[in-house]
């Protein structure tokens, strides 16, 4: 019997190991799950990695709905359609939700707001002005290339005909309200307020934004969110339609990860010509002393990571073909300093960094100051090699036939009017017009096809120099 009531304790302790942790899945199995995607800044490549990443997490972990919380100024056109491409290919519900209070969804967060499953903002937050401004934008501090006609047109009793329109820019704003209305469109919202918000710029406070159904909800934080989306019918892609269950869903937050980081960091125009910048440097450094190796790789590395980065920008390939020149021109003048090269140099550099990113959204301008230090930077080697030159060429003559000249020599051995002498520790064929003993001390008076020409050493009779016969 004790045996017996012995095994019937240990069955019922293994049945209770196994049972238990298949209870606690099964427990969080049934726990609903919502995901947090937090885009702060601009939208670029590193947003467009980490949102792409958080969806596949997302799908994988069966989640019932995916909250992009968005406070953003805006950002790149392409990185924004990419977004919008894996959002509607979700088969997760995406939320949009403008927050937290005092936040804002413009330019591209707009469009991303308008593709989400549903939309949401918090009070205090405002959404809207949607204009492109990637293509076409003047840069700052031109004038308009339109000239003013309206004294003209007065005088001729004319009305004032409007400016023509730029046909990129055209073409830009009627692609993005298409792509708004059709967004629009698929999710029944205001598609006329979208295609305001494009090429008006109009803008919407939260409540504003849900009376002109441009919205489905406002809630003050992401848990009055999901108890409101509680029950709600969605449609995902491939026409599956889901109703959500999230009044009791647990909140997590999806890190964007180091390598999105990374990406958000390198993708800075500003910090992509500070790369591309180091790289020049160090690499130049590395070829004028040969063997120091740490400006080699440093300079190989960054300028890796800089071409990388404009590989995921939209880059003019004008501005990054003047670079190039005036990389190369800079090269040759610290190797061949000519000023003209050097400067040539300089100014095709400045030209090409103005004109390398065609990008104006917020987030992506090249600010000035980095342009001003940079050219700086290289009129500071120019000057450094100039100066050089100054000083190689007013100093004294250090190889060549010319500094040999007025050296001392040692007789090594002499036989008539040849022999060997040893100078600046090395062994010489020589030859004069004198007999020398082994031993003596002579003068180099001058060098002929690797053979020095020497003479004895000058004397000094009162104040006349003269040579010893």
């Amino acid at each position: 019997m004790q045996t017996v009531r012995a095994t019937l304790v240990a069955a019922a302790s293994a049945v209770a190991l196994v049972v238990s942790p298949l209870a606690a899945s099964a427990g969080e199995a049934n726990s609903k799950l919502a995901l947090t995607i937090s885009v702060d800044g601009a939208i670029g490549p590193a947003t467009v990695r980490y949102v792409k990443d958080a969806l596949t997490k997302a799908s994988e972990r069966h989640a019932e709905v995916v909250v992009l919380r968005l406070n953003t100024p805006g950002g790149l056109a392409t990185s924004m359609r990419e977004i919008i491409a894996d959002v509607l290919a979700s088969r997760v519900p995406v939320v949009g939700y403008v927050a937290p209070s005092g936040a804002h969804a413009a330019s591209a967060g707009t469009y991303l707001v308008y593709a989400t499953h549903i939309a949401a903002m918090a009070p205090g937050t405002n959404l809207g002005a949607a204009t492109p401004v990637q293509i076409g934008g003047p840069l700052p501090g031109l004038p308009d290339a339109t000239p003013d006609k309206s004294d003209k047109d007065k005088k001729d009793g004319s009305d004032q005909q409007p400016k023509t329109k730029d046909a990129m820019m055209a073409k830009a704003t009627n692609d993005a309200v298409a792509l708004i209305r059709s967004l629009a469109e698929l999710r029944g919202r205001n598609a006329d307020w979208a295609e305001k918000a494009v090429r008006e710029a109009a803008s919407l406070s939260a409540n504003a934004a849900l009376q002109a159904n441009v919205i489905d909800l406002v809630a003050r934080d992401q848990a009055e969110l999901l108890r409101q989306i509680d029950g709600r019918a969605v449609e995902v892609a491939g026409g599956d339609t889901r109703h959500l269950a999230t009044k009791d869903a647990v909140l997590e937050a999806i890190d964007p990860g180091w390598i999105s980081r990374f990406l958000a960091v390198i993708t800075n125009p500003n910090v992509a010509l500070i790369l591309l910048l180091v790289g020049v440097y160090g690499l130049i450094f590395e070829f004028t002393s040969p063997g120091a190796v740490a400006p080699g790789v440093v300079g190989t590395i960054c300028l890796l990571l800089g071409l990388y980065a404009l590989n995921l920008l939209p880059i003019n390939y004008a501005g990054l073909a003047l670079m190039v020149v005036g990389i190369v021109l800079l090269t040759i003048e610290v190797f061949n300093p000519t000023v003209v090269i050097g400067l040539g140099g300089i100014i095709a550099f400045v030209l090409g960094a103005i004109m390398l990113f065609d990008v104006e959204a917020p987030g992506y301008r090249l600010s000035w100051p980095v342009v001003g230090i940079t050219a700086a930077m290289f009129i500071g080697l120019v000057l450094v090699v100039l100066r050089s030159l100054r000083r190689a060429d007013k100093g004294p003559v250090r190889v060549g036939a010319q500094a040999m000249r007025g050296l001392s020599a040692q007789v090594i051995d002499w036989s008539e009017n040849e022999g060997h002498v040893f100078a600046q520790g090395e062994r010489w064929q020589a030859r004069g017009a004198e007999t020398f003993k082994p031993g003596e001390v002579v003068e180099v008076a001058n060098i002929i096809d690797l053979t020095l020409v020497v003479r004895r050493r000058p004397t000094l009779i009162g104040k006349e120099v003269r040579h010893d016969a």
